[in-house]
């Protein structure tokens, strides 16, 4: 078999685009688990959690 330019192109193209597909379909997969619908919900609700104040010592309380 003789390795020219166009066919190591052509498999080159050819192996990226199955790949990309592959790699698609696993990361849409992994996102729509059941599973991790929780650990999802928790990472989109909590910025909205009040945990982000500075925390009270009490070395700096009056």
């Amino acid at each position: 078999m003789d390795l020219d330019h166009n066919f190591t192109v052509w498999l080159a193209k050819s192996f990226g685009l199955f790949y990309l597909i592959a790699l698609s379909i696993a990361v849409l997969v992994y996102t729509f688990w059941p599973a991790n619908r929780a650990r999802f919900q928790h990472a989109a609700t909590s910025i909205l959690e009040d945990d982000d104040r500075p925390e009270i010592t009490a070395k700096d309380k009056p």
